[in-house]
């Protein structure tokens, strides 16, 4: 990938002339400062130069929005650590949750408020299962991420949830799930269309969606949305709970479009790779116009301080270190391993030079920000 074929040079050479052709939201247009100026001089940075041959280099801040591609790689990992630290001895089911695609022009008007919904509604779907007592008869754990897009960067509103194969007891016994799938799909996919559609008539009739206004139009939506099947797949993690952490990490702190997906940028055209998932998971090739990329991205920003990434029942923040040294106990697990104690880093002593190989590379002079943007 040359340095042309990515997302901050499609927005420098396209955004412009988008911007002038469609209305960008204060959080879009910050998103977009942010992409052009990640790893700029705009940013700030340092001056190294090689204590060998003495060549010069710029290092230049990163933006660390969590819409960049470049950027939120660390807090990611970070993020996947302690996840798989926090992994029970016990099968784990991998649940997605899909909205259907009559609501994203919903979405569009009332993200915050219909994405809330979405997490909303799949817990309360999962915690009404797990507390039947014909089933678990008692309080489960979830994690939850959500994901706005599809291989193409359309919008595709669908929650990837990590769930635990059990439940705890109001006596604190742990009640191992049985079943290969967790819950009948068919019977938490029913659930959660009407527990999704009431709440929809409950938030139009209190108001909250105000830029909803034609009322034949809302009732025959939602009525349609009821004579529909509603998109839940559940699938056990046997052996292999490790590969959903990292996958759900993987898009934890920032959405699908990597600047590798980006196969070249020239004549206002990006050639973009994905995979076909009707087709075997084929990986092919889409062609777009680079303002029809800018479009597809912004689909995605996300509304000031709303959580992607949230923990429910003996999962939740508020009592998860409590609740897994119960239930480890109940299952005769052994208890975690206190953390090694961190050994204090080595001094630093520079960069490597990338021309030489030999020397390293010292800060000489550090460089402020050129304009202050309110990131």
């Amino acid at each position: 990938m040359t340095e042309q074929s990515s997302l901050q040079a499609v927005m420098h050479h396209c955004l412009q002339r988008y911007g002038q052709n469609h209305r960008l939201s204060p959080g879009q247009r910050q998103v977009c400062s942010h992409v052009l100026a990640c790893r700029t001089p705009v940013m700030g940075g340092f001056e190294l130069q090689c204590d060998h041959c003495q060549d010069h280099q710029w290092l230049y801040h990163a933006c660390r929005d969590r819409h960049c591609p470049r950027c939120q790689r660390q807090a990611s990992d970070a993020w996947c650590e302690r996840q798989q630290a926090a992994v029970l001895p016990v099968t784990y089911y991998h649940l997605v949750f899909t909205l259907p695609h009559p609501l994203n022009v919903w979405v569009r008007l009332h993200p915050r408020c219909l994405q809330g919904l979405l997490f909303e509604c799949a817990w309360a779907t999962l915690s009404a299962f797990g507390a039947d007592p014909k089933r678990l008869n008692g309080k489960m754990g979830m994690t939850a991420v959500l994901h706005t897009w599809g291989q193409t960067l359309t919008r595709h509103l669908h929650l990837h949830c990590l769930v635990p194969g059990g439940a705890v007891a109001a006596s604190g016994q742990w009640r191992q799930a049985k079943s290969t799938y967790l819950f009948p799909v068919r019977a938490l996919s029913r659930r959660f269309r009407g527990r999704f559609v009431s709440r929809l008539r409950q938030c139009i009739e209190a108001g909250e969606l105000k830029r909803l206004t034609d009322s034949e139009q809302i009732n025959a939506t939602l009525d349609g949305l009821m004579q529909g099947d509603w998109n839940v797949y559940a699938k056990p993690c046997l052996s292999r709970t490790d590969t959903v952490v990292r996958y759900l990490a993987r898009y934890s702190h920032r959405i699908a479009l990597s600047d590798a997906r980006i196969l070249s940028f020239e004549h206002d055209q990006v050639r973009l790779a994905y995979r076909d998932y009707r087709n075997r998971a084929k990986r092919s090739v889409l062609k777009l116009t680079g303002e029809e990329l800018i479009r597809r991205f912004l689909l995605h920003v996300q509304p000031k301080g709303f959580m992607r990434i949230r923990h429910y029942g003996f999962l939740a923040n508020c009592c998860r270190r409590r609740r897994l040294g119960q239930i480890r106990k109940a299952i005769n697990a052994p208890t975690q391993a206190p953390p090694a104690p961190v050994e204090p880093p080595a001094p630093f002593d520079g960069y490597p030079c990338p021309q030489c190989r030999q020397g390293r590379l010292q800060i000489i002079a550090r460089m402020r920000p050129l304009r202050d943007d309110g990131g």
